[in-house]
Protein backbone atom coordinates (compact mmCIF):
# COMPACT_ATOMS: atom_id res chain seq x y z
CA UNK A 1 0.00 0.00 0.00
CA UNK A 2 1.30 3.47 -0.88
CA UNK A 3 2.07 5.59 2.18
CA UNK A 4 0.60 9.10 1.95
CA UNK A 5 3.09 11.89 1.24
CA UNK A 6 3.92 14.14 4.19
CA UNK A 7 1.80 16.96 2.83
CA UNK A 8 -1.13 14.59 2.43
CA UNK A 9 -0.77 13.50 6.04
CA UNK A 10 -0.72 17.13 7.14
CA UNK A 11 -3.85 17.89 5.15
CA UNK A 12 -5.60 14.85 6.56
CA UNK A 13 -4.65 15.84 10.11
CA UNK A 14 -5.83 19.40 9.52
CA UNK A 15 -9.16 18.17 8.20
CA UNK A 16 -9.56 15.88 11.21
CA UNK A 17 -8.87 18.69 13.68
CA UNK A 18 -11.10 21.11 11.76
CA UNK A 19 -13.98 18.65 11.90
CA UNK A 20 -13.54 18.18 15.65
CA UNK A 21 -13.44 21.94 16.26
CA UNK A 22 -16.50 22.54 14.06
CA UNK A 23 -18.41 20.18 16.32
CA UNK A 24 -17.57 22.61 19.15
CA UNK A 25 -17.84 25.91 17.23
CA UNK A 26 -20.37 25.53 14.42
CA UNK A 27 -20.91 27.83 11.47
CA UNK A 28 -18.00 30.02 10.39
CA UNK A 29 -16.05 29.68 13.63
CA UNK A 30 -13.32 27.46 12.14
CA UNK A 31 -11.08 28.74 9.31
CA UNK A 32 -8.91 26.22 7.46
CA UNK A 33 -8.44 27.66 3.97
CA UNK A 34 -5.12 29.30 3.13
CA UNK A 35 -6.88 32.51 2.08
CA UNK A 36 -8.84 32.60 5.34
CA UNK A 37 -5.78 31.94 7.50
CA UNK A 38 -3.61 34.56 5.79
CA UNK A 39 -4.85 37.58 7.84
CA UNK A 40 -3.68 35.78 11.00
CA UNK A 41 -0.13 35.03 9.86
CA UNK A 42 1.46 37.77 11.95
CA UNK A 43 0.74 40.40 14.57
CA UNK A 44 2.15 43.92 14.85
CA UNK A 45 5.69 42.53 14.57
CA UNK A 46 5.35 42.05 10.82
CA UNK A 47 8.95 40.95 10.26
CA UNK A 48 7.91 37.45 11.39
CA UNK A 49 5.12 35.55 9.63
CA UNK A 50 3.73 32.03 9.82
CA UNK A 51 0.41 30.62 8.64
CA UNK A 52 -1.43 28.87 11.48
CA UNK A 53 -2.57 25.32 10.94
CA UNK A 54 -6.13 26.38 11.79
CA UNK A 55 -7.98 29.37 13.19
CA UNK A 56 -10.88 28.95 15.62
CA UNK A 57 -13.11 31.82 16.76
CA UNK A 58 -15.26 30.74 19.72
CA UNK A 59 -18.06 32.88 21.13
CA UNK A 60 -18.55 31.45 24.63
CA UNK A 61 -16.41 30.42 27.58
CA UNK A 62 -17.87 26.91 27.33
CA UNK A 63 -16.60 26.66 23.73
CA UNK A 64 -13.12 27.81 24.79
CA UNK A 65 -13.13 25.16 27.51
CA UNK A 66 -14.06 22.40 25.07
CA UNK A 67 -11.48 23.58 22.52
CA UNK A 68 -8.69 23.48 25.09
CA UNK A 69 -9.82 20.09 26.43
CA UNK A 70 -9.69 18.66 22.93
CA UNK A 71 -6.31 20.21 22.12
CA UNK A 72 -4.78 18.96 25.38
CA UNK A 73 -6.11 15.47 24.77
CA UNK A 74 -4.69 15.46 21.23
CA UNK A 75 -1.43 17.25 22.09
CA UNK A 76 -2.23 20.23 19.84
CA UNK A 77 -0.54 23.57 20.47
CA UNK A 78 -2.72 26.67 20.95
CA UNK A 79 -1.85 30.34 20.40
CA UNK A 80 -4.36 32.83 21.92
CA UNK A 81 -4.93 36.05 19.96
CA UNK A 82 -6.78 39.30 20.58
CA UNK A 83 -6.64 42.06 17.97
CA UNK A 84 -3.12 41.13 16.88
CA UNK A 85 -1.61 44.54 17.72
CA UNK A 86 1.22 42.94 19.72
CA UNK A 87 4.60 44.43 18.78
CA UNK A 88 6.67 41.58 20.23
CA UNK A 89 5.30 38.66 18.20
CA UNK A 90 3.26 37.46 21.16
CA UNK A 91 0.45 36.27 18.88
CA UNK A 92 2.67 34.82 16.16
CA UNK A 93 1.00 31.56 15.02
CA UNK A 94 2.52 28.10 14.73
CA UNK A 95 2.40 25.96 11.60
CA UNK A 96 1.38 22.98 13.73
CA UNK A 97 -0.88 24.86 16.12
CA UNK A 98 -4.40 26.21 16.43
CA UNK A 99 -4.79 29.97 16.65
CA UNK A 100 -7.60 30.75 19.11
CA UNK A 101 -8.99 34.24 18.49
CA UNK A 102 -11.28 36.02 20.97
CA UNK A 103 -12.56 38.69 18.58
CA UNK A 104 -16.15 37.52 19.07
CA UNK A 105 -15.92 38.09 22.82
CA UNK A 106 -16.78 41.74 22.25
CA UNK A 107 -19.46 42.66 24.80
CA UNK A 108 -19.41 44.84 27.88
CA UNK A 109 -21.28 42.62 30.33
CA UNK A 110 -21.79 44.98 33.28
CA UNK A 111 -21.05 48.52 34.38
CA UNK A 112 -21.10 48.94 38.15
CA UNK A 113 -20.65 52.61 39.03
CA UNK A 114 -21.27 51.97 42.74
CA UNK A 115 -18.20 49.73 42.84
CA UNK A 116 -16.40 51.73 40.16
CA UNK A 117 -15.77 48.78 37.89
CA UNK A 118 -16.91 47.16 34.66
CA UNK A 119 -17.02 43.52 33.57
CA UNK A 120 -16.03 43.11 29.94
CA UNK A 121 -15.15 40.35 27.50
CA UNK A 122 -11.54 40.15 26.25
CA UNK A 123 -12.37 41.22 22.69
CA UNK A 124 -13.64 44.64 23.80
CA UNK A 125 -11.27 47.39 22.67
CA UNK A 126 -9.45 49.47 25.24
CA UNK A 127 -11.04 52.74 24.12
CA UNK A 128 -14.55 51.24 24.04
CA UNK A 129 -14.52 50.91 27.84
CA UNK A 130 -14.00 54.64 28.31
CA UNK A 131 -16.54 55.46 25.61
CA UNK A 132 -19.13 53.36 27.43
CA UNK A 133 -18.77 55.23 30.73
CA UNK A 134 -17.57 58.73 29.90
CA UNK A 135 -21.14 60.13 29.84
CA UNK A 136 -21.18 59.47 33.61
CA UNK A 137 -17.80 61.14 34.11
CA UNK A 138 -15.77 57.91 34.36
CA UNK A 139 -12.95 56.41 32.29
CA UNK A 140 -10.52 53.48 32.08
CA UNK A 141 -7.01 54.79 32.75
CA UNK A 142 -4.52 52.62 30.76
CA UNK A 143 -4.39 54.09 27.25
CA UNK A 144 -1.92 52.42 24.85
CA UNK A 145 -1.35 54.30 21.60
CA UNK A 146 -3.24 51.50 19.84
CA UNK A 147 -6.22 51.86 22.19
CA UNK A 148 -8.67 52.32 19.32
CA UNK A 149 -7.83 48.79 18.15
CA UNK A 150 -6.10 46.79 20.91
CA UNK A 151 -8.32 44.63 23.10
CA UNK A 152 -8.49 44.35 26.85
CA UNK A 153 -7.58 40.65 26.63
CA UNK A 154 -4.37 41.54 24.84
CA UNK A 155 -3.74 44.32 27.37
CA UNK A 156 -3.98 41.72 30.15
CA UNK A 157 -1.61 39.37 28.31
CA UNK A 158 1.06 42.04 27.85
CA UNK A 159 0.36 44.23 30.92
CA UNK A 160 -0.05 47.23 28.61
CA UNK A 161 0.51 50.79 29.74
CA UNK A 162 0.02 54.03 27.84
CA UNK A 163 0.67 57.72 28.21
CA UNK A 164 -1.11 57.99 31.57
CA UNK A 165 0.53 54.98 33.25
CA UNK A 166 2.96 57.20 35.19
CA UNK A 167 0.25 58.38 37.60
CA UNK A 168 -2.49 55.79 37.14
CA UNK A 169 -0.55 52.58 36.55
CA UNK A 170 -0.46 49.84 33.96
CA UNK A 171 -3.05 47.15 33.30
CA UNK A 172 -1.94 45.29 36.45
CA UNK A 173 -2.98 48.29 38.56
CA UNK A 174 -6.39 48.60 36.89
CA UNK A 175 -7.66 45.03 36.56
CA UNK A 176 -9.54 43.60 39.53
CA UNK A 177 -10.34 40.11 38.28
CA UNK A 178 -10.37 37.68 35.35
CA UNK A 179 -12.10 34.52 34.27
CA UNK A 180 -9.44 32.12 32.99
CA UNK A 181 -9.76 28.87 31.08
CA UNK A 182 -6.91 26.47 31.81
CA UNK A 183 -5.34 24.18 29.22
CA UNK A 184 -7.28 21.23 30.63
CA UNK A 185 -10.56 23.13 30.15
CA UNK A 186 -11.03 24.07 33.81
CA UNK A 187 -12.65 27.49 34.28
CA UNK A 188 -11.41 29.52 37.24
CA UNK A 189 -11.96 33.03 38.57
CA UNK A 190 -9.18 35.14 40.00
CA UNK A 191 -10.04 38.31 41.89
CA UNK A 192 -13.34 40.10 41.34
CA UNK A 193 -14.99 43.36 42.30
CA UNK A 194 -13.36 43.35 45.72
CA UNK A 195 -10.16 45.32 46.18
CA UNK A 196 -8.11 42.40 47.42
CA UNK A 197 -8.38 38.62 47.59
CA UNK A 198 -6.97 36.10 50.08
CA UNK A 199 -4.25 33.63 49.15
CA UNK A 200 -1.54 33.91 46.53
CA UNK A 201 -1.75 36.75 44.02
CA UNK A 202 -2.49 34.54 41.02
CA UNK A 203 -4.17 37.47 39.29
CA UNK A 204 -0.86 39.32 39.32
CA UNK A 205 0.76 36.24 37.86
CA UNK A 206 -1.70 36.01 34.96
CA UNK A 207 -1.47 39.70 34.00
CA UNK A 208 1.54 39.94 31.73
CA UNK A 209 1.83 36.17 31.24
CA UNK A 210 1.60 36.55 27.43
CA UNK A 211 -1.07 33.90 26.90
CA UNK A 212 1.11 31.13 28.28
CA UNK A 213 -0.90 30.19 31.37
CA UNK A 214 -4.52 30.19 30.18
CA UNK A 215 -7.08 31.92 27.97
CA UNK A 216 -8.80 34.95 29.51
CA UNK A 217 -12.54 35.05 28.75
CA UNK A 218 -13.72 37.84 31.07
CA UNK A 219 -12.06 40.85 32.72
CA UNK A 220 -13.20 43.08 35.59
CA UNK A 221 -11.58 46.51 35.24
CA UNK A 222 -11.33 49.46 37.59
CA UNK A 223 -13.12 52.66 36.55
CA UNK A 224 -11.84 56.06 37.63
CA UNK A 225 -13.64 59.37 37.94
CA UNK A 226 -12.52 61.87 35.33
CA UNK A 227 -10.31 64.57 36.90
CA UNK A 228 -11.98 67.94 37.44
CA UNK A 229 -9.29 69.71 35.42
CA UNK A 230 -6.57 68.59 33.02
CA UNK A 231 -4.06 70.82 31.22
CA UNK A 232 -1.14 69.89 29.00
CA UNK A 233 2.16 71.77 28.77
CA UNK A 234 4.11 71.55 25.52
CA UNK A 235 7.85 72.04 26.09
CA UNK A 236 10.50 72.35 23.38
CA UNK A 237 14.24 71.92 24.05
CA UNK A 238 17.46 72.51 22.12
CA UNK A 239 18.72 68.98 22.94
CA UNK A 240 17.51 65.53 23.97
CA UNK A 241 19.75 65.77 27.03
CA UNK A 242 18.01 68.94 28.24
CA UNK A 243 14.59 67.31 27.83
CA UNK A 244 15.79 64.19 29.65
CA UNK A 245 17.16 66.27 32.52
CA UNK A 246 13.80 68.05 32.78
CA UNK A 247 11.95 64.74 33.18
CA UNK A 248 14.06 63.83 36.19
CA UNK A 249 13.81 67.31 37.67
CA UNK A 250 9.99 67.33 37.49
CA UNK A 251 9.70 64.02 39.33
CA UNK A 252 12.40 65.01 41.84
CA UNK A 253 10.36 68.14 42.64
CA UNK A 254 7.50 65.92 43.82
CA UNK A 255 5.29 66.56 40.78
CA UNK A 256 3.62 63.41 39.40
CA UNK A 257 2.01 64.32 36.07
CA UNK A 258 -0.94 62.42 34.66
CA UNK A 259 1.31 61.78 31.67
CA UNK A 260 4.77 62.84 30.51
CA UNK A 261 5.86 61.94 26.99
CA UNK A 262 8.96 62.75 24.96
CA UNK A 263 9.62 62.89 21.22
CA UNK A 264 12.85 63.68 19.37
CA UNK A 265 13.18 65.76 16.20
CA UNK A 266 12.47 63.02 13.61
CA UNK A 267 9.36 61.95 15.52
CA UNK A 268 8.22 65.58 15.98
CA UNK A 269 8.42 66.31 12.27
CA UNK A 270 6.73 63.05 11.27
CA UNK A 271 3.85 63.63 13.71
CA UNK A 272 3.42 67.28 12.73
CA UNK A 273 3.34 66.44 9.01
CA UNK A 274 0.70 63.80 9.71
CA UNK A 275 -1.55 65.39 12.36
CA UNK A 276 -0.74 69.15 12.29
CA UNK A 277 -0.89 69.34 16.08
CA UNK A 278 1.00 72.65 16.21
CA UNK A 279 4.35 71.20 17.30
CA UNK A 280 7.40 73.49 16.96
CA UNK A 281 9.79 72.31 14.24
CA UNK A 282 12.87 74.20 15.42
CA UNK A 283 13.51 72.10 18.54
CA UNK A 284 15.47 68.89 19.04
CA UNK A 285 13.13 67.39 21.64
CA UNK A 286 9.58 67.86 22.82
CA UNK A 287 7.96 67.03 26.15
CA UNK A 288 4.21 66.83 26.70
CA UNK A 289 3.40 67.09 30.40
CA UNK A 290 -0.21 66.72 31.53
CA UNK A 291 -1.28 67.86 35.00
CA UNK A 292 -4.69 66.93 36.37
CA UNK A 293 -6.76 67.35 39.53
CA UNK A 294 -8.63 70.26 41.15
CA UNK A 295 -8.24 73.51 39.16
CA UNK A 296 -6.27 75.36 41.86
CA UNK A 297 -3.84 72.45 42.19
CA UNK A 298 -3.38 72.19 38.43
CA UNK A 299 -2.62 75.91 38.17
CA UNK A 300 0.11 75.55 40.78
CA UNK A 301 1.59 72.43 39.13
CA UNK A 302 1.63 74.04 35.69
CA UNK A 303 3.55 77.03 37.09
CA UNK A 304 6.07 74.73 38.78
CA UNK A 305 6.61 72.67 35.62
CA UNK A 306 7.07 75.83 33.55
CA UNK A 307 9.70 77.11 35.97
CA UNK A 308 11.59 73.81 35.99
CA UNK A 309 11.54 73.58 32.18
CA UNK A 310 12.77 77.15 31.69
CA UNK A 311 15.53 76.47 34.19
CA UNK A 312 16.63 73.52 32.06
CA UNK A 313 16.74 75.61 28.90
CA UNK A 314 13.30 75.13 27.35
CA UNK A 315 12.88 77.40 24.32
CA UNK A 316 9.18 76.68 23.79
CA UNK A 317 6.54 76.65 26.54
CA UNK A 318 2.87 76.34 25.56
CA UNK A 319 0.06 75.63 28.03
CA UNK A 320 -3.25 74.30 26.70
CA UNK A 321 -6.07 76.82 27.15
CA UNK A 322 -8.92 74.43 26.34
CA UNK A 323 -9.65 70.73 26.35
CA UNK A 324 -9.60 70.79 22.54
CA UNK A 325 -6.07 72.19 22.56
CA UNK A 326 -4.96 69.63 25.16
CA UNK A 327 -6.30 66.80 23.00
CA UNK A 328 -4.56 68.27 19.97
CA UNK A 329 -1.24 68.19 21.81
CA UNK A 330 -1.83 64.51 22.53
CA UNK A 331 -3.09 63.70 19.03
CA UNK A 332 0.37 64.02 17.54
CA UNK A 333 1.90 61.74 20.18
CA UNK A 334 -0.88 59.16 19.84
CA UNK A 335 -0.37 59.09 16.07
CA UNK A 336 3.43 58.97 16.20
CA UNK A 337 3.71 55.32 15.16
CA UNK A 338 1.58 55.60 12.00
CA UNK A 339 3.20 58.98 11.31
CA UNK A 340 6.66 57.39 11.26
CA UNK A 341 5.25 54.74 8.93
CA UNK A 342 4.82 57.49 6.34
CA UNK A 343 8.54 58.31 6.25
CA UNK A 344 9.95 54.78 6.15
CA UNK A 345 8.86 51.58 4.36
CA UNK A 346 9.35 49.64 7.61
CA UNK A 347 10.18 50.34 11.23
CA UNK A 348 11.11 48.20 14.19
CA UNK A 349 9.55 49.39 17.46
CA UNK A 350 11.58 48.66 20.58
CA UNK A 351 10.35 48.61 24.19
CA UNK A 352 12.90 48.86 26.98
CA UNK A 353 12.62 50.60 30.35
CA UNK A 354 15.38 52.46 32.18
CA UNK A 355 15.82 54.55 35.33
CA UNK A 356 14.73 58.12 34.52
CA UNK A 357 18.06 59.60 35.51
CA UNK A 358 19.79 57.60 32.75
CA UNK A 359 17.62 59.03 29.95
CA UNK A 360 20.19 61.53 28.61
CA UNK A 361 22.94 58.90 28.59
CA UNK A 362 20.83 56.26 26.84
CA UNK A 363 19.58 58.71 24.20
CA UNK A 364 23.15 59.77 23.44
CA UNK A 365 24.30 56.16 23.10
CA UNK A 366 21.27 55.33 20.93
CA UNK A 367 22.32 58.12 18.55
CA UNK A 368 25.80 56.61 18.38
CA UNK A 369 24.32 53.18 17.61
CA UNK A 370 22.25 54.78 14.84
CA UNK A 371 25.46 55.96 13.20
CA UNK A 372 27.11 52.58 13.76
CA UNK A 373 24.36 50.65 11.99
CA UNK A 374 23.60 53.28 9.37
CA UNK A 375 19.89 53.34 10.25
CA UNK A 376 17.78 56.30 11.33
CA UNK A 377 15.89 56.16 14.61
CA UNK A 378 12.92 58.17 15.84
CA UNK A 379 12.41 58.26 19.62
CA UNK A 380 8.90 58.35 21.06
CA UNK A 381 8.46 57.21 24.63
CA UNK A 382 6.82 57.38 28.05
CA UNK A 383 9.44 59.62 29.60
CA UNK A 384 7.86 59.71 33.05
CA UNK A 385 8.45 56.02 33.75
CA UNK A 386 11.49 55.60 31.49
CA UNK A 387 9.72 53.33 28.99
CA UNK A 388 11.57 53.83 25.69
CA UNK A 389 10.06 53.18 22.25
CA UNK A 390 12.85 53.83 19.73
CA UNK A 391 11.56 53.32 16.19
CA UNK A 392 14.36 51.95 14.00
CA UNK A 393 13.68 52.86 10.36
CA UNK A 394 14.63 50.38 7.65
CA UNK A 395 13.57 48.96 4.30
CA UNK A 396 13.04 45.20 4.24
CA UNK A 397 13.50 45.26 0.46
CA UNK A 398 17.15 46.18 0.91
CA UNK A 399 19.26 43.09 1.64
CA UNK A 400 20.62 43.05 5.17
CA UNK A 401 18.63 46.01 6.53
CA UNK A 402 16.24 43.91 8.61
CA UNK A 403 19.18 42.05 10.15
CA UNK A 404 20.90 45.36 10.95
CA UNK A 405 17.69 46.70 12.48
CA UNK A 406 17.41 43.61 14.69
CA UNK A 407 21.05 43.88 15.79
CA UNK A 408 20.57 47.61 16.49
CA UNK A 409 17.46 46.88 18.54
CA UNK A 410 19.20 44.15 20.50
CA UNK A 411 21.98 46.56 21.46
CA UNK A 412 19.42 49.11 22.67
CA UNK A 413 17.74 46.53 24.88
CA UNK A 414 21.04 45.27 26.27
CA UNK A 415 21.93 48.87 27.02
CA UNK A 416 18.67 49.25 28.95
CA UNK A 417 19.63 46.29 31.15
CA UNK A 418 23.20 47.56 31.59
CA UNK A 419 22.02 50.89 33.02
CA UNK A 420 19.70 49.18 35.53
CA UNK A 421 16.57 48.81 33.43
CA UNK A 422 14.62 45.91 31.95
CA UNK A 423 14.01 44.38 28.53
CA UNK A 424 10.36 45.38 28.27
CA UNK A 425 7.96 47.90 29.73
CA UNK A 426 4.62 47.01 28.16
CA UNK A 427 5.05 45.14 24.87
CA UNK A 428 6.06 41.83 26.39
CA UNK A 429 8.85 39.44 25.42
CA UNK A 430 7.14 37.29 22.77
CA UNK A 431 9.62 36.16 20.14
CA UNK A 432 11.21 39.59 19.70
CA UNK A 433 13.13 39.58 23.00
CA UNK A 434 13.09 35.84 23.69
CA UNK A 435 16.75 35.26 22.87
CA UNK A 436 17.75 38.33 24.88
CA UNK A 437 16.30 36.98 28.13
CA UNK A 438 19.72 35.63 29.26
CA UNK A 439 20.99 39.23 29.24
CA UNK A 440 18.71 39.85 32.22
CA UNK A 441 18.10 36.42 33.79
CA UNK A 442 20.50 33.57 34.48
CA UNK A 443 19.63 29.93 33.88
CA UNK A 444 18.23 29.42 37.38
CA UNK A 445 15.99 32.50 37.11
CA UNK A 446 14.58 31.31 33.80
CA UNK A 447 14.04 27.80 35.14
CA UNK A 448 12.00 29.18 38.03
CA UNK A 449 9.79 31.02 35.58
CA UNK A 450 9.40 27.88 33.48
CA UNK A 451 8.36 25.94 36.57
CA UNK A 452 5.46 28.37 37.03
CA UNK A 453 4.34 27.72 33.47
CA UNK A 454 4.56 23.98 34.07
CA UNK A 455 2.06 24.24 36.93
CA UNK A 456 -0.52 25.79 34.59
CA UNK A 457 0.49 24.04 31.36
CA UNK A 458 2.58 20.90 32.02
CA UNK A 459 2.63 19.85 28.36
CA UNK A 460 3.73 23.32 27.14
CA UNK A 461 0.88 23.58 24.65
CA UNK A 462 -0.14 27.21 25.31
CA UNK A 463 1.78 29.71 23.16
CA UNK A 464 5.00 27.65 23.07
CA UNK A 465 8.10 29.22 21.56
CA UNK A 466 7.55 32.54 23.30
CA UNK A 467 9.51 34.19 26.16
CA UNK A 468 11.88 31.29 27.01
CA UNK A 469 15.02 31.01 24.83
CA UNK A 470 15.51 27.34 25.72
CA UNK A 471 12.72 24.81 26.05
CA UNK A 472 12.92 22.27 28.86
CA UNK A 473 10.53 19.46 29.51
CA UNK A 474 8.89 20.07 32.85
CA UNK A 475 10.51 16.94 34.27
CA UNK A 476 13.96 18.27 33.32
CA UNK A 477 13.73 21.52 35.25
CA UNK A 478 15.43 19.99 38.29
CA UNK A 479 18.55 19.59 36.15
CA UNK A 480 18.79 23.06 34.62
CA UNK A 481 22.53 23.24 35.29
CA UNK A 482 23.05 20.36 32.83
CA UNK A 483 23.22 21.64 29.26
CA UNK A 484 22.39 18.31 27.66
CA UNK A 485 18.80 17.37 26.91
CA UNK A 486 17.73 20.89 26.00
CA UNK A 487 16.00 21.77 22.75
CA UNK A 488 16.53 25.11 21.05
CA UNK A 489 13.53 26.54 19.25
CA UNK A 490 13.97 26.53 15.49
CA UNK A 491 14.56 29.87 13.83
CA UNK A 492 11.26 31.55 13.09
CA UNK A 493 10.32 32.22 9.47
CA UNK A 494 10.77 35.86 8.54
CA UNK A 495 9.02 37.84 5.84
Amino acid sequence: MRMPAPDERVLARRAEIAAALRAIVPGEGVIDTEEGRRPFECDGLTAYRQLPMLVVLPETTAQVSEILKYCKREGIKVVPRGAGTSLSGGALPLADGVLLGVAKFNRILEIDYANRCAVVQPGVTNLAITQAVEHEGFYYAPDPSSQIACTIGGNVAENSGGVHCLKYGLTANNVLGVELVMMDGAIIRLGGKHLDAPGYDLLGLVIGSEGMLGVVTEVTVRLLKKPATARAVLLGFPSNEAAGDTVGAIIAAGVIPGGMEMMDKPAIHAAEDFIHAGYPRDVEALLIVELDGPAVEVDDLVARVEAIARGKGATVVQVSQSDEERLRFWAGRKAAFPAVGRISPDYYCMDGTIPRRRLPEVLTKTAALSAKYGLRVANVFHAGDGNLHPLILYDANNPGELERAEAFGAEILKLCVEVGGVLTGEHGVGVEKRDLMPAMFDEVDLAQQERVKCVFDPDSLLNPGKVFPTLHRCAELGRVHVHGGQTRFADLPRF
